[in-house]
């Protein structure tokens, strides 16, 4: 049984991910800030498949006690890392708030950072051929109105995984990311209907982009069946771009 690590597991995206990998028979090793309704409901169901450890991902400075006994030890190899949690702080460039920007790229950023240097020291230690994968956005290839600062932190996770892949291939460690497309998840829940439509509207199939696809994607990324793939970046965006 392969163990995976993966953030951001409590609703949306990362749930669906735990879901799947949980069927297809990985051990999952989940961070979140809290445990939700559904989340738990998965735990207790597969209560031999999972464990969830409750923390905070602006907190960058204590990741390496996570990976180095507070909750995976040593002893246990990696095979995957999915990079899923972020937030978005949204607003024009004009009204950048210096506080909540640090706060942006603590989770989305610093954070991926420093647990993807634990990940691969633990890959290299067990001589693990293993996959990383990072959610990215589609709005680091497109421009949205008020997006500007989120979609620079994706970007900044899109560099850092091609040179990641270029710098750790040669030991068999790929690392890739998904770009999605705008989902039905409640990141997206406080866009208006309008709103929602003038975005869909821009797409090959004039419609949201599918949470399961997105999930599914990241699962062949993982898996043998993509293992000539690493430093890419794949699209799953209704045809967006």
């Amino acid at each position: 049984m392969k163990n995976i690590l993966i953030t951001g597991i409590s609703k949306g995206l990362g749930l669906e991910i735990v879901k799947i990998l949980l069927e297809e028979g990985y051990y999952i090793f989940g961070i979140n800030r809290s445990i939700s309704d559904n989340l738990d409901h998965l735990m207790q169901k597969y209560e031999k498949q999972i464990k969830v450890f409750k923390y905070d991902l602006q907190d960058s400075e204590s990741i390496k006690s996570l990976l180095l006994g507070d909750f995976i030890d040593l002893n246990t190899p990696i095979s995957g890392f999915i990079n899923n949690a972020a937030i978005a702080y949204d607003d024009l460039v004009t009204n950048i708030n210096h506080q909540s920007l640090q706060k942006m790229y603590s989770i989305n950023v610093f954070s991926p950072f420093i647990l993807t240097k634990y990940v691969i020291r633990n890959m290299l230690l067990h001589k693990t051929k293993g996959s990383i994968v990072h959610i990215s956005s589609i709005s680091v290839h497109t421009g949205y109105k008020g997006l500007s600062m989120y979609a620079s932190t994706k970007g900044a996770i899109e560099s850092f995984s091609k040179n990641t892949a270029r710098e750790w291939g040669e030991r068999k460690i790929r690392s890739n990311c998904v770009v999605a497309g705008f989902m039905e998840t409640k990141m997206s829940a406080k866009l208006s209907l309008s709103q929602k439509e003038r975005i869909y509207n821009r797409t090959a199939l004039k419609t949201s982009t599918n949470i399961q696809s997105v999930a599914n994607t990241v699962s062949y990324l993982l898996s043998e069946k993509s293992k000539s793939i690493t430093g890419q970046n794949i699209f799953v965006d209704s045809g967006t771009i």
